[in-house]
């Protein structure tokens, strides 16, 4: 049969213009469709927007501390109009240059949203094109509850386009985004209210990793409410009304949740194919990111394996190679290195050392908490944590765990050793870059014994 395309993809984020550049490099003809904005969640309402914020929010401690440093730091105030239109200069700029990307690379681009009718056909706008191929690269979208007064509440992709800065915000949930974007309001001058149902935030990452945020959010001045969660929300003439599960009530400017993301399969046309999902809606893909349907494929948060950008790059190239390339790879999901722009920040690669117990059994512990040489003449408070998870009959590095300034930047080299599978000896014999931080990754030879 002969078909419009060798490859139609659906979604023109990371992982789907990736998977589209290569796969046409390597001889297809490939079409991609996209009803927003080219460059998908991480470039246009996701990690380059926030980390652009998390900047501009950092800058009221460095005045601070520049006072120390013996500058004569005057009156300071933040325009968030100003921030918001050089924000959106940037992402102007992001998303042409993905459209010359796929211009560049002969991907035809489809401005429409595109839905399955069989395996091999779609429906985008008012066409009907073929293709061999079919990738789903939709990525997802943050989860709203159901709650009286929800629709006065914003996520973070409204957080990206407020008129103005609010001075009271409450922040729900306690992931990543979550703890990001308290930092962000706080750092700006807001009064911030983190609120989590749960224990303790950022769960799933390393239980010291979470202790050590928590403690120093707080100390910066963010208010965290852990077993707390709202039950409504009330607009009055001047504020939000929080009513909390407890009975309680909070007023606030702003209320913003995130509290998780969902997977974009809404309205796709799966159910026509038989694609299988999982309960949550995420696609179900094998190792080499095929569906149920071996003409259909998904990449990226779609897949709700690992939700990040770089993630969902890898498993567009490995589809590309596979498909297109004649060697066919599966990513490897195993010791991804990640980082969490809160502040101070958080990176991390490897198991925690809950995980590595649960794996091995005995394992051995390095950790060091201290405070940054920075900080000696700032006089603040903020404490830096570094930790290691160490598999002890073969000396293997599994785990290694970040908190402090550059901490994303660090974890990224840490992260080669740890794939490669270094040993806490090559760790040892490893100089340190002295007076640095990541120094203790190399310095640290006493065993922690909960002492």
């Amino acid at each position: 049969m002969t078909y419009d395309y060798d490859l139609f993809v659906i979604g023109a984020g990371s992982g789907g213009v990736r998977a589209s550049r290569i796969s046409s490099s390597l001889g297809a003809k490939v079409a991609i469709a996209e009803e927003y904005r080219v460059g998908g969640t991480c470039v246009i309402r996701g990690c380059v927007p926030k980390k652009l914020f998390v900047y501009a929010s950092h800058y009221s401690d460095d005045f601070q501390d520049a006072k120390n440093y013996g500058w004569t730091v005057g009156e300071t105030r933040h325009d968030w109009a100003t921030l918001i239109r050089n924000k959106d200069a940037e992402i102007d700029r992001l998303n042409g240059i993905y459209y010359t990307i796929l211009s560049n690379n002969n991907v035809e681009l489809y401005e429409a949203r595109a839905e399955i009718i069989d395996a091999h056909t779609v429906r985008v706008g008012d066409q009907t094109v073929t293709a061999r191929y079919i990738l789903i690269a939709t990525g997802g979208t943050p989860m709203m509850p159901d709650i009286p007064g929800i629709e006065h509440a914003i996520s973070s992709n409204e957080a990206f386009h407020l008129e103005t800065m609010p001075q009271r915000v409450v922040v729900v949930g306690g992931g990543y985004i979550a703890v990001e974007f308290a930092g962000i309001f706080n750092g700006l001058g807001a009064d911030v209210i983190q609120l989590y149902r749960g224990e303790q935030i950022l769960r799933g990452f390393d239980a010291d990793v979470q202790n050590m945020v928590a403690q120093e959010i707080t100390k910066k001045g963010v208010t965290l409410k852990t077993h707390a969660n709202p039950a409504k929300i009330e607009k009055l003439a001047d504020c939000l009304l929080i009513t909390l599960e407890d009975g309680s009530t909070l007023e606030a400017d702003a209320i913003m949740y995130a509290t998780g993301r969902c997977p974009n399969t809404d309205g796709l046309g799966l159910e026509n194919v038989g694609v299988d999902l999982k309960p949550n809606g995420a696609v179900v893909v094998d190792a080499y990111s095929k569906t149920s349907v071996d003409s259909i494929y998904a990449v990226g948060d779609v897949t709700d394996r690992i939700a990040l950008t770089p993630v969902a790059i890898h498993e567009g190239m490995a589809f590309a190679e596979t498909v297109f390339g004649g060697k066919p790879r599966a990513f490897d999901h195993a010791d991804v290195p990640s980082a969490v722009f809160s502040q101070p920040p958080v990176g991390t690669v490897g198991l925690t050392e809950a995980e590595a117990r649960d794996k091995y059994g005995d394992v051995d512990i390095y950790k060091s908490e201290f405070r940054p040489m920075k900080q000696t003449l700032t006089l603040g408070s903020e404490r830096a944590f570094v930790k290691l998870v160490v598999e002890p009959k073969s000396d293997r590095v599994v785990g290694v765990h970040v908190v402090g300034a550059d901490a994303g930047e660090i974890i990224q080299g840490v992260g080669i050793a740890v794939k490669c599978g270094a040993t806490k000896a090559q760790f040892d014999s490893t100089v340190g870059v002295h007076p640095t931080l990541a120094e203790e990754l190399v310095t640290m030879r006493e065993k922690y014994t909960g002492a």
